[in-house]
């Protein structure tokens, strides 16, 4: 894979038209490659001087643990997301990060960053859109948990899935291959597993979408985007701010 096609160039190349010596940067910084197992957390609550890490392959959750010992996914990542560059930032992990399959990632330690961001200030500039798009995608789970009922919710949420998938070359207006539970799903949206599998279920009897045996089939994406309200202005747009 050339840096250019690396998941996380091919992101942040929505943001700013990369040159070689961006690229080139981009590359070194995916010098430290790890591999980790589904269900052994990356990172830890609480861990101090935790490095970042810039997903390859595969897909992972952060969840909050509860003082009463149960757990709330707050989001999922996908290859081309930065995990954890809050906790290189505030130097304590706010949150646990779990693989939900086998990943492979890029470690990335402070000096990387500060390195990379002083030789290439425009990486820096994508980088900082990159976290705005999540703090974005949060401010519209948290209306979703409040305002949208399950199904509109759960429409939601595969829809920006997609979009997001999209942006790494891994989704079509078809549908993309999809590995998490139904119980995953309905811990981050704040759902029953039971009430999921029923909204599942209506979308697909009302033609519009069926996610099943791990992948997510679109079959009407302009009724999707009409029941969710969907709109994608928060996720991405028509090409490069940055020439």
């Amino acid at each position: 894979m050339t840096p250019q096609q690396t998941p996380f160039a091919l992101k942040l190349s929505a943001f700013v038209a990369l040159s070689g010596e961006e690229l080139s940067a981009l590359d070194r910084l995916h010098g430290r490659r790890k591999k980790f197992a589904a269900g052994r957390d990356m990172v830890h609550q609480g861990q101090i001087n935790q490095p970042a890490y810039i997903l390859a392959s595969g897909w992972v959750c952060s969840y909050k643990l509860l003082s009463g010992g149960g757990r709330q996914i707050v989001d999922f990542q996908i290859p081309g997301d930065f995990l954890g560059l809050r906790s290189v930032l505030f130097r304590t992990a706010d949150h646990n990060i779990e693989p939900v399959t086998r990943v492979e990632a890029s470690e990335v330690l402070p000096s990387d960053l500060l390195d990379t961001f002083s030789r290439t200030p425009r990486l820096a500039t994508a980088v900082l859109w990159a976290a705005s798009r999540d703090e974005a995608m949060v401010v519209e789970h948290l209306v979703g948990i409040g305002r949208r009922d399950a199904k509109e919710r759960t429409a939601h949420f595969l829809l920006e899935l997609g979009a997001r998938l999209k942006l790494v070359q891994l989704s079509t207006p078809l549908g993309y291959a999809c590995p998490l539970s139904q119980y995953m799903l309905a811990d981050a949206m704040g759902l029953s597993a039971v009430h999921v599998n029923r909204v599942l279920r209506e979308l697909r009897d009302d033609g519009l979408v069926t996610f099943q045996h791990g992948k997510v089939t679109i079959h009407d994406l302009d009724g999707l985007v009409t029941l969710a309200d969907f709109d994608k202005s928060y996720l991405d747009h028509d090409g490069p701010l940055l020439k």
